[in-house]
């Protein structure tokens, strides 16, 4: 199917009043464009167009238009886990060189472990480290959110690594990410999470740590909450700490 096709199939399903509140619900995005359709009726268009071809799945993830470059980065996440070693590469690659247009949270969680996490399991971590230190806010959160792959198969070593690196950074974005996978690592191996906030608990954005320790029994959680705030002088927690992103 023609990337036409596919953009006249999507705007058959734009919905006017989700779209307007799409654009308020994704404020850190200036000047994107939605189309108000709602994801699973994106998987599903991912899976019947598996047959596009990848120069025109690139210009799908380039578009001004968010529900468009989501779908592309569905039919890519699709297409990896069933591809062979040349395509698997080919996607990753593209993914890399696109960063720029897989600029929300949305986008680099649907797409980042399935991929980049994916690609990178058997060889040098070395590009989440570059991603980590970039200036833009979604390549690092990329870095971050890709280890999940990692994660899920036993290895979080990279993610505490990683988390360690993101700890200074100032995006909230980032820092509900980084909580986000440490919660993660610490359903599988509670002592590497207990080890890491005991190293770095004191320190951390107070919005990282509540998500780190949400799973925590409510008595533990406070103390870790107490322990910070009297040694950072924090005593309330930041203003949008409860909104997943």
């Amino acid at each position: 199917m023609s990337l036409s096709r596919i953009r006249a199939a999507l705007r058959g399903l734009r919905d006017a009043r989700r779209a307007a509140f799409l654009r308020r619900y994704f404020a850190r995005g200036p000047g994107d464009r939605f189309l108000g359709i709602r994801v699973p009726a994106l998987r599903r268009l991912a899976k019947e167009h598996q047959g596009v071809a990848l120069d025109e799945v690139e210009g799908l993830l380039r578009s001004p238009i968010h529900e468009e470059r989501l779908l592309a980065l569905l039919i890519l996440v699709h297409r990896y886990g069933r591809s062979d070693a040349s395509t698997k590469r080919a996607i990753y690659e593209m993914y890399l060189r696109n960063t720029r247009f897989i600029n929300a949270w949305d986008l680099v969680d649907a797409s980042a472990p399935h991929i980049v996490g994916a690609f990178l399991m058997h060889r040098s971590k070395e590009p989440l480290y570059r991603l980590a230190r970039s200036r833009c806010l979604w390549e690092r959160r990329i870095s971050v959110v890709a280890t999940f792959y990692f994660i899920k198969r036993g290895e979080c070593s990279e993610t505490l690594k990683i988390a360690e690196r993101l700890l200074s950074d100032e995006d909230d974005l980032i820092h509900k990410a980084v909580g986000w996978m440490l919660r993660e690592v610490g359903k599988r191996h509670l002592p590497s999470l207990e080890g890491f906030l005991r190293k770095h608990g004191g320190r951390m954005p107070r919005t990282m740590l509540r998500y780190a320790i949400e799973r925590f029994p409510e008595s533990k959680r406070r103390r870790y909450l107490k322990g910070s705030a009297r040694r950072s002088g924090q005593a309330r927690p930041t203003g949008r700490g409860d909104q997943r992103g």
